[in-house]
């Protein structure tokens, strides 16, 4: 099984991430794992629903959420569609196939106090690792940015005079969201420090190391949780919480969904309507305490 044309065409084509094409192919090379050691090393593009049924069974009974099978199924489909538009294959075997039901998973953000406890005590700016930090997770909650997106944030992508900056989302979509004053004034901050550094490896790059390396995910979620886990008291404390929480806090304040949605960067009202959870808590709220009728 050769995966290389398939990837090509999730990079090159369908613009996918390199994480992405990464975890597509991963699932497909673990339904051929199952065909090895259950089907004689039947190959993928020879098989029926049966089988493809069976290895669903067997990720089930060993306690693989519904979330996650649904996954592995929709890059094996993925494949099979790729596979049809090349005719290396006839019929889709996932055709009939129907996701198996998952619970709506309702993900909590920062509360407003928790994000002044981290941005206002928590960080005292003292050198260019603190100015770093403090940037960052002003730049997580004022612009709801994913953590690749800050990650490949290039120098250039700043416009000072216009205060905003231009983000690459998925798909290479471009976007431009704007600077709040605070923000402007922590990127300042960070720059003086950035530009005194000893040494730079990554001079077009926006966020670095203080090796002068270009900065890396695994190092900005480690940043989020270490500031975070000591002002919240939530199980997960990461990158996508700040975004979920710059989502939710614009929506309560009254924000049009359809801004939201441009600001996430989503290409449909229906990803972004998974943050209306939390307004509409908070909207209950209100409507209890204020309506004439519920009023004692």
């Amino acid at each position: 099984m050769n995966l290389k044309s398939f990837s090509d065409y999730l990079l090159l084509e369908k613009l996918y991430s390199k994480h992405t094409v990464v975890a597509y192919t991963r699932d497909i090379s673990n339904f051929q794992d199952f065909l090895n050691k259950h089907h004689d090393s039947e190959n993928v593009t020879n098989v029926g629903y049966s089988e493809i049924r069976q290895w669903i069974v067997e990720l089930v009974d060993s306690d693989i959420s519904n979330r996650t099978i649904n996954r592995k199924v929709s890059s094996l489909n993925t494949y099979y569609k790729f596979l049809l538009k090349t005719e290396d294959i006839q019929v889709n075997p996932l055709k009939q196939h129907k996701a198996l039901k998952v619970g709506k998973k309702v993900q909590l953000p920062f509360s407003e106090q928790e994000l002044r406890t981290v941005l206002e005590n928590s960080i005292e700016v003292i050198d260019f690792e603190t100015a770093r930090d403090q940037l960052i997770i002003e730049l997580f909650y004022a612009t709801g940015i994913r953590r690749i997106e800050l990650v490949d944030l290039k120098l250039l992508d700043v416009d000072k005079s216009n205060n905003q900056i231009k983000v690459l989302g998925k798909r290479k979509k471009e976007r431009y969201i704007p600077l709040i004053e605070s923000l402007s004034k922590s990127l300042n901050r960070y720059l003086d420090y950035r530009n005194n550094l000893a040494v730079i490896e990554n001079h077009n790059v926006l966020f670095l190391t203080k090796k002068g390396l270009k900065i890396y995910e695994k190092l900005v979620y480690r940043i989020i949780n270490r500031y975070f886990s000591e002002a919240s008291t939530k199980a997960k404390c990461s990158p996508h919480v700040l975004r979920h929480s710059f989502a939710t806090h614009l929506l309560n304040q009254g924000a049009d969904l359809n801004a939201v949605k441009e600001l996430l960067g989503h290409t449909s009202l229906a990803a972004t309507q998974v943050y209306t959870h939390n307004s509409i808590t908070e909207l209950k709220k209100v409507y209890a305490k204020s309506h004439p009728r519920n009023l004692g």
